[in-house]
């Protein structure tokens, strides 16, 4: 048993830490910085070993009689689990201890919760703690329910409590499950958008904490939230930016990952987890100062396997400020970056993660010989900006010729909004492009929130 002096002002808990071997201590770490994330005044942090878990209390019931005794010394107002719970284990335990108590699902949907910041994120978050309850639904929970049943209506004749909360319960989550499908196709609108225009999207994922928004915010001269805590960043948030020798790309910062983090969670934040799906590139972004940081990669990499994600991976090893690694790239391949180790926090390495992710990106980008006579010297102009111009000279007639490395389309934007003849400035490569300007015409609200 482990006495925890440090004090925080919120609900006065005790930890339970449930493992069917050695607890490890960086597991205990993490559970109590969860705790704490939460608002959780931890009192006690308790360790229980089970070969198998009890039916009735998931724990024994010596344990649980022990735990009681102490909740009653500590004046705790709850107690919270490691691990999942059944609907039944739950109400047992809190019959014997007589405080509420909550398992690591619940947990982490309450830290959540404390997160959203968007609608959407607001939504999921909602609708995920209204299925967590329906199943542990026994008691009058009508107080919050009724502030968010708007014109449902009256309890019907007859009906009890229990079932009025549920049929609230049920009407709700019909009704965030119609608003989020309705946010999602906006998104999906805007992605489609952006694959029609071919333009890359790079997203952020890495285990909570270890400086995926703080990367995001240096590479996108942003200020989405960053803080040192567990599930900072709980919406998907999305910037454009033009990428030195790439051209215009769109970086998407997403929510941390956990060892542990239940299939119905997974579920529940699958819209959230939308832009790692459809990536063109993914940045794995790994606490290198971590000492359970390979335990993390795995956690990480189990959760993309779960939802289907198959983007090409570039691992950034964040933190060597702390680890005391040097900045570099390690290849797989001849031009093929595996990883690249930064800091975020100190610049290390920033310059050689631009350079690793040009070289992932370029192998979906082309060369292109471009003639551009001296009055196109705004497009000229352009593609220096971007950084994609290879070679260049002055024919016998005073023209330019450029030969360039960029994405297609990209190209085929900058041409089509200057209103210039492809035939004069591609040659035969001139019939590739075909669509109409206006697929081109992105503004930042369709990407932004």
């Amino acid at each position: 048993m482990e006495n925890i002096t440090q004090r925080q002002s919120g609900e006065r808990a005790v930890l339970v830490s449930i493992s069917v071997q050695m607890l490890d201590d960086l597991d205990a770490e993490e559970f109590q910085l969860l705790a704490q994330s939460a608002g959780a005044e931890i009192l006690e942090h308790i360790s229980v070993q089970r070969n198998k878990p009890d039916p009735k209390f998931f724990i024994g019931s010596g344990k649980v009689d022990e735990i009681a005794e102490l909740v009653q010394e500590l004046e705790a107002e709850l107690v919270i689990f490691d691990h999942s719970l059944s609907p039944a284990q739950e109400r047992n335990l809190e019959r014997i201890l007589k405080c509420r108590v909550i398992d690591r699902t619940g947990l982490i949907l309450d830290i959540f919760a404390l997160r959203a910041r968007t609608h959407e994120g607001k939504l999921q978050v909602e609708l995920a703690q209204l299925k967590h309850l329906s199943t542990r639904l026994i008691r009058g929970f009508t107080g919050n329910l009724e502030q968010q049943k708007g014109g449902i209506g009256l309890r019907g004749p007859g009906e009890s409590q229990l079932e009025t909360d549920r049929r609230l319960i049920r009407v709700r989550i019909t009704q965030l499950k119609d608003k989020l499908v309705k946010v999602q196709q906006t998104r999906l609108q805007g992605r489609a958008a952006r694959q029609k225009a071919a333009i890359p999207t790079i997203s952020l994922v890495g285990y909570t904490n270890a400086g995926k928004s703080t990367l995001f915010n240096i590479l996108a001269k942003s200020d989405v939230y960053a803080a040192d805590q567990l599930f900072a960043t709980l919406d998907p948030t999305l910037r454009r930016l033009e990428w030195d020798g790439i051209g215009t790309v769109v970086l998407a910062d997403t929510v941390g990952f956990v060892r542990n983090l239940q299939h119905d969670l997974v579920e529940s934040f699958k819209a959230t987890l939308e832009e790692t799906l459809e990536a063109t590139l993914l940045l794995h972004v790994i606490d290198s100062s971590s000492p359970n940081m390979d335990e993390q990669i795995e956690a990480v990499e189990s959760v993309l396997k779960e939802i289907g994600a198959d983007a090409p991976i570039l691992h950034v090893y964040n933190k060597i400020d702390l680890s005391g690694d040097a900045a570099k790239i390690i290849y797989k391949a001849p031009d093929v970056p595996d990883r690249v180790y930064v800091s975020a926090h100190s610049g290390q390495g920033l310059e050689l993660l631009s350079q690793a992710v040009q070289q992932c990106l370029m192998r979906q980008l082309q060369h292109f010989d471009l003639v551009l006579k001296p009055a196109y010297g705004k497009l000229r102009t352009q593609l220096y900006t971007l950084n994609v111009i290879q070679s260049e000279h002055y024919d016998e007639q005073g023209n330019l010729q450029l030969t360039v490395c960029m994405a297609p389309n990209k190209l085929e934007q900058l041409i089509k909004q200057a209103h210039l003849p492809f035939d004069e400035i591609l040659g035969q490569k001139a019939t590739l492009f075909q669509r109409p300007l206006e697929e081109f015409e992105l503004n930042d609200t369709t990407i932004s929130h």
